[in-house]
């Protein structure tokens, strides 16, 4: 992993518009508007950061499936590894390929379908209150470092833009049972380790240390 001081300096140079979309100086990132996104309930601001793992079909990594998921492309593809997701409409604000490239999918003041039915310290329907952060991975494998040294970043810029955006939690935290992503390889310590702890710490939804 990056450490604090490497990553702080480059997640300066990107910041977060007036629309909720992030603006990099450096071509680390990418945008494309999906269109499965809705307004997040009377106006309220993300507070939670989900991480997520994805992979389509399961375990194969770099073609264009996840891509063409959250775009909306699935709808009636005739493959069979694809039957389970006909007719489904779900996003996440921002994809971080296994080279680190990172897309957005989701302005961040709007809510993405990337939770589904969740709770988090006591509320309901996580996709009201928080960003959405898709890794591309599975449970059974490590994530690559530059996968994590982007999300890293991107949480710097997001910090940055988003002031109440403090916790953090994966996917199977928010929906134990039924949910496993991103898995027990995701670093989580490694994670916290090289996030910066002033002026305001970022909060884990579970104690890894």
């Amino acid at each position: 992993m990056t450490s604090p001081s490497e990553v702080s300096p480059n997640a300066a140079k990107a910041t977060l518009d007036l629309a909720g979309w992030v603006r990099p100086l450096e071509g680390w990132l990418d945008h494309a508007q999906s269109p499965h996104f809705n307004d997040r309930p009377d106006k309220i601001t993300p507070s939670l950061l989900v991480v997520h793992g994805i992979s389509l079909p399961s375990g194969v990594f770099g073609g264009s499936q996840v891509d063409d998921l959250f775009m909306g492309r699935l709808l009636g593809r005739p493959e069979p590894e694809f039957a389970d997701l006909s007719g489904l409409r779900v996003s996440a604000h921002f994809v971080i390929w296994r080279s680190g490239r990172v897309r957005q999918y989701v302005g961040v003041h709007h809510r993405a379908w990337h939770a589904g039915v969740s709770h988090f310290r006591g509320r309901d329907n996580c996709n009201d209150f928080s960003i959405g952060v898709e890794l591309e991975g599975t449970d059974e494998l490590p994530y690559e470092t530059c996968q994590l040294d982007s999300l890293v970043r991107l949480m710097g810029v997001l910090r940055a833009g988003l002031p109440g955006l403090t916790w953090v939690a994966g996917h199977s935290h928010i929906a134990p049972g039924r949910k496993t992503d991103p898995g027990p390889n995701f670093p989580w310590r490694d994670l916290q380790a090289a996030l910066p702890q002033d002026p305001i710490a970022w909060q884990f939804a579970s104690d890894f240390s």
